[in-house]
């Protein structure tokens, strides 16, 4: 039987807001469920694109905002990135390493890091599950509905769930 893996994107300190408030709490309680929890914390490296074309200064690395808004279980890997998307070879031999075919995908947010890790998953032949109701967007709800509009466009319909379908 495959190994069943949640992956927890940038729930982070400086990503939490009003509508993101509830995500620490559910994916908290998601990480039971699944074999294995890969958790990702985001920086905003010094010289980065997102500092010069977008204008945005913060979550520098080992700041307040920085810091994980949950408590990852005692055996999640956790992997720090300085660009949208979390797929990177750490992430994909870890999930080779282990047979995992399938990725629950979960955190903030929905429309830049979740939609660009899940297409990327797609593309690399691992296939991804977005957990709607484990995902949010700090640019409010709007944003989050037009991202999982994207993503069922991008991955498929069937592949954008609102709760956890078992692996």
């Amino acid at each position: 039987m495959a190994e069943s893996c949640l992956l927890i994107i940038d729930v982070q300190q400086g990503f939490i807001n009003e509508w993101t408030r509830e995500i620490p709490a559910r994916v908290a309680r998601l990480q039971a469920g699944f074999d294995h929890v890969v958790a990702t914390r985001f920086y905003n490296a010094e010289g980065s694109f997102y500092r010069t074309l977008i204008g945005w200064h913060r979550l520098d690395r080992g700041s307040p905002e920085f810091a994980l808004a949950f408590t990852p279980r005692q055996d999640a890997l956790i992997l720090d990135k300085a660009i949208y998307s979390c797929v990177s070879e750490r992430l994909l031999s870890h999930l080779t390493e282990h047979r995992i075919a399938r990725v629950h995908l979960s955190g903030i947010a929905t429309d830049n890091c979740v939609l660009k890790s899940a297409v990327d998953l797609f593309e690399a032949g691992i296939e991804p599950i977005v957990l709607a109701a484990a995902c949010a967007s700090h640019g409010g709800p709007e944003i989050h509905d037009c991202a999982l509009k994207l993503l069922r466009r991008f991955i498929g319909k069937q592949q954008v769930v609102e709760a956890r379908q078992a692996p």
